[in-house]
């Protein structure tokens, strides 16, 4: 329907067969797949630990369709991207989230914190929120920049246990209360980890360097993710109380 100029990639606001609205991220976008999987896992994860994270969805995007785009940087985008594309739910009317503006409650600034700190998301600082402030409260979108290991998994083992810089989290300023969601999301991270890697598509994960195929490929998203779970008190973040 329309390109959102926000997004470093140039999402596209898409109408699927299911008469519904998504934001489409591109398959053939110039940060590749990994960043696709970051999304999916992550998303899932979140999802699973009950944080707002919209609806995330499998996309089948026909190559045809590049021939009625006027505009051609999103015709190449199309042409790059046939096949399975990831899927995002529109929040329809949200708004940017301003940590100056709008006022989080504690505990769920603490459960946010607490996630992005597990999957090392360097993305929710106030400059660059990734939040969305909509009907019903935040939104939290755009985790295609945590996961960094996955780049380069010889040096994965590092950053199980690498401590998550919290200094420009987006968050802060609501006092965040992690001994609260550590207390209560460490509990259900172990299986909403299995769920969130195995929802992440098979093509995504195809002729990985190093890897026998998925599977193999998957088993290392969980293996790193429980090891930094089971880990977690050497790089929770210290916040004032």
């Amino acid at each position: 329907m329309t390109p959102l100029r926000e997004g470093g990639s140039m999402p596209g606001l898409v109408e699927a067969d299911d008469h519904r609205l998504y934001v489409l991220k591109w398959s053939g976008a110039a940060q590749g797949r990994k960043a696709l999987v970051a999304e999916v896992l992550a998303g899932e994860l979140g999802r699973g630990l009950g944080l707002p994270v919209p609806e995330l969805v499998r996309l089948e995007l026909d190559p045809v369709l590049a021939r009625s785009e006027p505009e051609v940087q999103i015709q190449e985008q199309i042409r790059a991207s046939g096949g399975v594309n990831l899927g995002m739910a529109f929040v329809s009317g949200a708004l940017n989230f301003d940590p100056l503006c709008f006022e989080v409650d504690p505990g769920l600034a603490g459960r946010v914190l607490w996630f992005d700190a597990l999957i090392g998301n360097v993305d929710r600082s106030w400059r660059n929120p990734n939040l969305l402030v909509a009907t019903g409260g935040l939104r939290l979108i755009d985790h295609g920049a945590s996961l960094i290991f996955h780049h380069h998994w010889a040096g994965a083992a590092n950053w199980v246990s690498r401590p998550y810089d919290a200094a420009d989290h987006a968050l802060l300023r609501a006092e965040p209360d992690l001994k609260a969601a550590d207390q209560e999301l460490a509990p259900l991270a172990g299986a909403a980890l299995a769920k969130a890697v195995a929802a992440i598509p098979e093509e995504w994960l195809t002729d990985e360097p190093g890897f026998d195929g998925p599977e193999a490929v998957r088993a290392a998203y969980l293996e790193k993710l429980t090891a930094r779970l089971a880990g977690r008190h050497d790089w929770l973040p210290e916040v004032a109380a």
